[in-house]
């Protein structure tokens, strides 16, 4: 059998979606037959479990965590299956919050292989949401909480007849595969939506609303739209340890749709779901790395989510004056994240993750200086947090959670902090 890093590296031969997107969202490209015919060949070990399913562009991570961290505190068995990783692939799934182990992924990889010469154009992404429910299914887990990958209708993900469907904050992302307007990105979102498998929605701009109520109504499944905090149920930082009061509205959310598991057959009492927010780990979103030096890291990747990052940086810490170190994927809209980002710059360093899909530097600064800043370059995260720590002012890291991830790693080396890493 192999080792885990050679299972590893078997794996990643696949076709990636995740470096080579297709041109189009579409049933040419991707479809749910592959993954479901691997599943049968497999005895469907996405069924043995109950449910709850996360679509969304923003804060789907996040209320996945929050929801899973309650379940865990109920005394529930819980999978957990999310991406994209920071640091090492197994975080992408975990039962009672540990990873999978990594004899237990080698195993798993062995047991697949003979079945995937079976299926056509099997995509990485399928082996590994196939990966993720046998390991639920050989742990024995009581429900799995599954964070979509991409979209929606056509994710591998979607497989699943969930106890709720849960649909957080939408807004323009991925526009290449997912379209060009909001409506056209809710579409795709609510592709979740089963027949009358209740739904549960972040307040949401009146058109995405719209695409998913009628989405709803088509098939028979009760929406509801989670109230916006107020007054609060839990407080950021305190009640909440996720900062910002963007995670009132995951909260929001999270506690919507497990109050509507419970009317299902979930049983989960209020006190286990305030112990389960309290508990919530989720690294990357709005995280304190170090208060003095003051260095916060958040994967903000999209302008509505800078714009959010922004605030919440005002919000949290009382300072609109930050070094901003930031590396943006080339996929994505760097004019509208820089809008959002540069108001609360006093410094900007440009910068690439290691990543094959960060942008490269001149881009990057050429953006930033057509702003009317002046940016300084660094061939690495690494090298940008060395240049930021040349003064007192506070640092904030973002564009990417690549960008985070090698961020984390180079601060977690300096401080002599341990952190598991794939090599």
């Amino acid at each position: 059998m192999r080792t885990y890093t050679e299972a590893l590296a078997y794996l990643n031969q696949f076709i990636n979606y995740e470096r080579t997107q297709p041109q189009r969202y579409a049933p040419e490209t991707l479809s749910l037959d592959r993954v479901n015919r691997l599943l049968d060949r497999l005895g469907r070990p996405d069924r043995p479990y109950r449910a709850i399913h996360i679509a969304g562009t923003k804060g789907k991570g996040s209320t996945a965590a929050m929801i899973e961290s309650c379940l865990r505190a109920a005394g529930y068995r819980t999978g957990f299956y999310t991406s994209p990783h920071l640091h090492t692939f197994r975080e992408r799934m975990r039962v009672n919050n540990e990873y999978i182990s990594r004899e237990m992924f080698a195993q798993l990889v062995a047991e697949l292989e003979p079945h995937l010469s079976a299926i056509e154009g099997v995509t990485w992404f399928e082996i590994v949401t196939t990966l993720a429910f046998m390991f639920f299914a050989r742990s024995q887990i009581d429900v799995a909480v599954l964070e979509v990958g991409l979209g929606g209708r056509f994710d591998a993900t979607n497989v699943v007849t969930p106890l709720v469907s849960v649909i957080t904050s939408l807004s323009l992302d991925h526009m290449n595969l997912l379209g060009n307007t909001i409506e056209q990105i809710a579409f795709e979102k609510a592709g979740i939506i089963k027949r009358r498998v209740p739904v549960v929605s972040a307040p949401q701009v009146p058109e995405a609303l719209d695409v998913i109520r009628r989405v709803a109504r088509m098939r028979g499944a009760k929406l509801t739209v989670a109230p916006l905090p107020q007054p609060s149920p839990v407080t950021p930082g305190r009640e909440l340890p996720l900062l910002g009061a963007h995670q009132l509205i995951n909260a929001g959310v999270a506690l919507t749709a497990l109050q509507i598991a419970q009317q299902r057959g979930l049983p989960i009492d209020e006190e286990a779901m305030q112990r389960g927010l309290a508990a919530v780990k989720w690294p990357g979103r709005l995280e304190v790395l170090s208060r003095d030096p003051l260095l916060v890291v958040d994967g903000a990747h999209n302008g509505d989510s800078a714009q959010k990052l922004a605030a919440a940086l005002r919000e949290v810490f009382h300072l609109d004056q930050w070094t901003l170190i930031v590396g943006i994927s080339a996929d994505k809209d760097i004019p509208t994240i820089l809008d959002g980002l540069l108001p609360i710059a006093k410094r900007v360093i440009v910068t690439r993750a290691s990543n094959s899909r960060a942008a490269n530097l001149e881009t990057l600064g050429a953006q930033v200086t057509d702003r009317g800043d002046a940016p300084t370059s660094a061939a690495s995260v690494a090298e940008a947090l060395d240049l930021a720590l040349t003064d007192q002012t506070p640092i904030i890291v973002t564009g990417s959670l690549f960008t985070v991830a090698d961020a984390r790693e180079a601060w977690f080396k300096r401080t002599g902090l341990p952190l598991e890493k794939d090599e």
